[in-house]
């Protein structure tokens, strides 16, 4: 309760400011946003395109060849799971600075299922995949509002439209929609 103040979360959180400039403006705020957008995006690409990424690819694939041929499995999962702790806490300070508050409500299991939903129908370690998945559900809904249709009418055809995306990649494989469209992985 001292430090977060617990269920209360933390409020008065300032806007993010460089050098005396406050980025109190959505569109500044845009910007930072796309900036690491572009920063994380160059870095996970050359990660996956060096050695580590290869070793994180043999041991998605075979864990137990991959220990055989002499590879660190236990330090290559903790370096991995550390990235993706950091790559995370990067939209959540954003997300903190921008609303001013953060509590543990903030994030439910709604958008843990969200997230998950963008990953699989991206596919499981395509880059461009989930970048193109999470467009499209975020899109989605602002679509559904352009139509016309009630709230209520407008939720239940998302949740549908997403249902049916999910049923059919997970009818194809794990490649997402990389195996819908035949997407080209280089």
């Amino acid at each position: 309760m001292d430090l977060t103040r617990g269920p209360l979360g933390i409020s008065g959180i300032p806007s993010i400011s460089f050098f005396g400039f406050n980025l109190d403006s959505k569109i500044s705020f845009l910007l930072l946003s796309l900036f690491f957008v572009a920063i994380i995006w160059f870095v996970l690409q050359n990660i996956t395109k060096s050695g580590f990424g290869k070793i994180l690819t043999a041991i998605s694939e075979d864990e137990i060849y991959s220990q055989c041929i002499g590879k660190n499995v236990y330090l290559s999962k903790t370096v991995s799971f550390t990235l993706s702790a950091m790559f995370a806490a990067i939209p959540g300070a954003l997300y903190a600075h921008y609303t001013s508050y953060i509590d543990p409500t903030s994030f439910t299991v709604n958008e843990s299922i969200f997230i998950l939903s963008i990953v699989i129908i991206g596919g499981l370690g395509n880059l461009k995949g989930s970048f193109l998945a999470a467009a499209f559900l975020v899109l989605l809904p602002e679509a559904l509002r352009f139509v016309g249709m009630p709230d209520s009418i407008a939720a239940n055809i998302r949740q549908i439209i997403y249902g049916l995306i999910l049923v059919v990649i997970m009818m194809t494989g794990k490649n997402g929609v990389k195996e819908l469209f035949a997407f080209k992985s280089k």
